[in-house]
């Protein structure tokens, strides 16, 4: 397994669950929306915090890099974590034209962020702590989420 494998396929499983979110919601099954939404915010935090307390940091010990590209996906992390909490909001006053709205948004912002690690971040981690147990340490984290 390759260090960053468990994130590229935890990148699609985020994908169905954010898709579920959305198609409840659209539909007005707010009951459904929410437990979607819930499950996809958890995982994408999880997601988040195994790169940035995991990855990130052994990327940049074995490069040296602290404030190249794992700096600009941590400043995205940060924008898409304020997207969730608009959706939650949204979510809670059912307000299915901001849900969506700031869904299509994050969807944008989601797919954009992806490419960027898995054509360049991960390859680049994979790269520098091949021969390492990371990719280990972060398939437990996500299995645990």
């Amino acid at each position: 397994m390759s260090t960053t494998q468990p994130l590229f396929q935890h990148h699609k499983h985020c994908d169905e669950i954010f898709a579920d979110a959305e198609e409840a919601c659209s539909n007005g099954d707010w009951a459904a929306g929410a437990g979607a939404f819930a499950s996809f915010a958890g995982q994408l935090e999880a997601h988040f915090l195994s790169e940035e307390e995991v990855l990130f940091p052994a990327f940049e010990s074995a490069t040296g890099m602290t404030s190249g590209p794992t700096e600009v996906m941590r400043g995205e992390h940060r924008q898409m974590r304020d997207l969730l909490a608009q959706m939650k909001q949204a979510l809670a006053d059912r307000d299915s034209d901001g849900f969506g709205g700031t869904a299509e948004t994050l969807l944008i912002m989601m797919q954009q962020h992806n490419m960027k690690e898995e054509n360049i971040l991960y390859p680049m981690c994979d790269s520098a702590l091949g021969g390492t147990d990371i990719g280990n340490s972060i398939a437990q984290r996500l299995a645990a989420s």
